[in-house]
């Protein structure tokens, strides 16, 4: 349940081409695969009359959900989501060493005259040292990403590829990357050379411009890249989606499907699209490991996200962000090049040379960022699982599903924990939110 799986993700790889620019208890009717289960995770059912049954009083009963996860449930959960903290850390910080590597040597000044002479004209040269930029991040990171997005995923029985399919998506990933910082590298200081000073600013008007083009593309162009997509088959499922989009306004006439247990064992699902346009997607883990009741709660989560305009909010919400991240990089940079520009052969901040180091700055930048960046995202998803629990009336499906989360996210978090390194609630949070509205409203 993510904010808009792909329009999340589409903002992460612009803010991140800024940041860092490297880099159930009962089956659905209609469900003929068996579902892509965590062998680790196995949360035991409950029936219709342990809902019943449960206290009125929000605090119990949600007590009463999170006793269902056992001692080794909760230990795995928090090993896994707390070595993500360590992760951000090792990230960060290779992303320096990267750059260290880039610059020293004066390897990016020789890459930048390579360009020159191969592609001549200014926009051709920035081009050619973007995509240089791309392949050579992703080599520099290469042992770094196995380990995080293969290994340590099987570790923790959330993959479902072996090594050669996965790496050829990395591949794949790749080759968009690639082409994608090409481009916005060209056009980024194409702009920073005509505007001079005023840089900074034109450079946060450029970044979310390309972050609307990413979200126009990546749903048509980019996600069936990874993932086939066909209509729902399930009539109970897809009507009840249907009737949920169509009460709010959602301009929808079909729900589709995607098989993401190629790849992983998490439940997902988005409600993505701009400027008028909006897709239902469910993915199969979804649709196999969870009851209606669930679905329906999950569906008026992420319509929730669609209704309340959080992609445009969350567009301005970056934008502003860029725009203080381009005001350091401004103040850094000059610093910088002054003493450190001719050592390395940089000619200044509109020199493409200088893009490693200008990446350093993002990262620093966005790194001690990151408990605004989670604290945005988070209240956004606060505001769309309420909203989803108004439309789809469902606590006790949305505790379920909350409870499903916990395969990878902590679900039992401190206070100050929660703010720094959470981009959504806690499992606690969200289950007693479901709670206190099963409480105000007196149901079941």
């Amino acid at each position: 349940m993510k904010l808009k799986s792909f329009c999340v993700t589409a903002i992460f790889t612009v803010a991140a081409f800024f940041a860092s620019l490297a880099s159930a208890s009962e089956q659905p009717t209609g469900a003929t695969t068996a579902p892509v289960t965590n062998a680790h995770f196995q949360v035991e059912p409950v029936s219709d009359e342990w809902r019943a049954g449960l206290p009125r009083d929000a605090d119990a009963a949600t007590k009463a959900y999170l006793d269902r996860l056992s001692p080794e449930i909760v230990s795995r959960a928090n090993a896994y989501f707390e070595g993500g903290y360590w992760l951000h850390l090792w990230n960060f910080l290779l992303g320096l060493v990267i750059t260290t590597i880039l610059i020293s040597g004066k390897r990016a000044a020789r890459v930048r005259d390579w360009s020159q002479r191969v592609g001549r004209k200014p926009f051709l040269r920035d081009m050619l040292f973007g995509a240089f930029y791309s392949v050579a991040g992703f080599c520099l990171s290469l042992p770094l990403s196995i380990y995080q997005g293969y290994v340590r995923e099987h570790d923790y029985g959330m993959a479902t590829q072996t090594f050669i399919p996965w790496f050829v998506e990395q591949l794949v990933g790749l080759g968009v990357n690639t082409v994608g910082l090409a481009v916005a590298v060209a056009i980024l200081y194409a702009v920073m050379r005509r505007v001079g000073a005023g840089w900074w600013v034109w450079g946060a008007s450029v970044s979310g411009g390309l972050l609307v083009v990413v979200l126009l593309i990546g749903p048509v162009w980019i996600d069936p890249l990874f993932n086939t997509y066909k209509p729902v088959e399930n009539g109970a499922i897809k009507s009840a989606v249907l009737a949920m989009a169509k009460a709010d306004g959602v301009p929808v006439d079909n729900v589709y499907e995607f098989d993401a247990s190629r790849q992983t064992t998490r439940i997902s699902a988005n409600v993505s699209g701009i400027f008028g346009s909006a897709a239902v997607r469910l993915n199969d883990n979804l649709l196999r490991r969870t009851t209606l009741p669930e679905i329906r709660a999950v569906m008026g989560h992420e319509l929730g996200h669609y209704v309340l305009n959080h992609i445009y909010k969350m567009i301005a919400e970056f934008v502003l962000i860029l725009l203080a991240a381009f005001l350091f990089a401004q103040w850094a940079m000059a610093k910088l090049l002054v003493r450190y520009g001719e050592r390395f052969a940089l000619k200044g901040v509109t020199d493409v040379a200088s893009l490693p180091l200008l990446s350093a700055v993002f990262s620093v930048f966005m790194f001690f960022a990151t408990p605004v960046t989670n604290t945005l995202i988070r209240v956004q998803e606060i505001e769309a699982d309420r909203f989803g629990l108004n439309l789809a009336r469902e606590p006790h499906g949305a505790a379920e599903a909350f409870l499903k989360l916990t395969e990878y996210r902590k679900p039992d978090p401190g206070p100050i924990e929660e703010i720094i390194f959470f981009d959504h609630p806690s499992t606690r949070f969200r289950v007693h939110d479901a709670m206190r509205w099963r409480e105000a409203m007196g149901t079941p």
